[in-house]
């Protein structure tokens, strides 16, 4: 896996995030993938199956967020990526909040992720705009 690859990969993750195809989530992951969406979690989602019902079943709704990610370095199978994840309002005029986001991914020789950690912090001032709408 090259940065090359990983940001197709990437780009690849964001339309099966949009789109909610299970296929296409699948084609993502390895049979045996671990899928963290923190890295605190103790148990990951395990396998392919498991992870593409996962995201169906936690889906966001149709238009309100958008995301942008960049492959910022890859060696030896194990890749980062950094970008934003923007959420917005009910009536999608504009942001409500946004998080920084750092992915680690490892693949493997078919260029399916195997192991995925998502690492991610709210911007500044997001937080206090959110709760006060709240």
């Amino acid at each position: 896996m090259d940065r090359s690859r990983f940001q197709q990969w990437l780009d690849h993750y964001v339309a099966a995030w949009q789109s909610y195809d299970e296929a296409a989530i699948r084609d993502l992951f390895s049979e045996d993938a671990e899928y963290r969406y923190h890295p605190w979690d103790a148990e990951a989602v395990r396998g392919r199956e498991a992870i593409a019902s996962d995201w169906v079943e936690n889906r966001d709704a149709p238009g309100s967020w958008r995301a942008s990610y960049s492959a910022t370095a890859c060696d030896d199978g194990l890749c980062v990526a950094t970008g934003t994840s923007d959420y917005l309002t009910e009536d999608r005029s504009a942001v409500d909040r946004t998080y920084y986001n750092a992915f680690f991914c490892l693949f493997d020789d078919a260029g399916r992720c195997s192991s995925f950690t998502e690492y991610y912090m709210q911007a500044p001032g997001a937080a206090a705009q959110s709760s006060t709408t709240s």
